[in-house]
């Protein structure tokens, strides 16, 4: 598990791109969770963190891809593999993401 400061807490519907030991993980707030995925999109490994996120889903910038924020489902294309969710907790003031 990698700890990070959390900072400012994220509002709902709010994503923030970590760097959790070397890879960069996107943290999005939903639905009164939080959920961290692999930053990179899977079709041309372009920052989720960048993107739009709507309820649960995320919708990456370049090229319209869908994921699932809960799952890692790819929901649209042109992903065709889902992206690799992690595990988040909140202890004190930080956040510990699987790494």
């Amino acid at each position: 598990m990698g700890r990070v400061s959390a900072g400012n807490k994220l509002n709902e519907g709010e994503m923030r791109v970590l760097d959790i030991e070397g890879t960069k993980v996107s943290i999005a707030a939903a639905g009164g969770s939080l959920y961290a995925f692999d930053d990179a999109c899977t079709h041309m490994g372009c920052s989720l963190g960048e993107g739009q996120l709507e309820g649960t889903t995320v919708t990456c910038p370049c090229h319209g891809s869908q994921f699932d924020v809960t799952s890692g489902a790819v929901i649209r294309g042109p992903a065709q593999q889902p992206v690799r969710v992690r595990s988040v907790q909140i202890e004190g003031d930080d956040l510990l993401v699987e790494s």
